[in-house]
């Protein structure tokens, strides 16, 4: 079985262009488990993950794609989640769908998929929507 922990935003088409790959990965979709990681920085609603369209839409992909799936919801820092996360349950690879921001946006702002390939032990794969068939 091939663990893949997917960090997922409420971005939509970002969570689909990760979930894609997933299924293009070699294999058979029963030997693939999939992690659905969102961490909620702020969440006055109370809101669960997989109220978020992001999470149902990968999800409802996942399952048309027969690969197995769950959900992984948190608070904190993002990817400090997603890290700690693929590192306790010894995922095989973390995919993440980048985003396209000006070098000034990602020193204000940080990036989650930069803190994530520096700071992880584990593959880190970058996706984006431009790579979507």
């Amino acid at each position: 079985m091939y663990h893949v922990v997917i960090g997922v935003d409420d971005d939509a088409e970002h969570a689909l262009a990760c979930v894609e790959e997933v299924a293009k990965m070699p294999g058979d979709a029963s030997e693939k488990q999939v992690t659905l990681v969102h961490s909620f920085t702020d969440n006055p609603s109370g809101a669960s993950a997989t109220q978020i369209r992001s999470i149902r839409e990968a999800g409802e992909y996942l399952d048309e794609q027969g690969i197995e799936y769950d959900v992984n919801e948190s608070s904190g820092d993002p990817a400090d989640v997603i890290i700690d996360f693929a590192e306790e349950e010894e995922a095989d690879l973390i995919l993440i769908g980048g985003r396209k921001r000006s070098p000034a946006g990602k020193a204000l702002f940080g990036s989650v998929t930069q803190t994530v390939i520096l700071n992880s032990g584990r593959p880190v794969m970058v996706t984006g929507v431009a790579n979507r068939a």
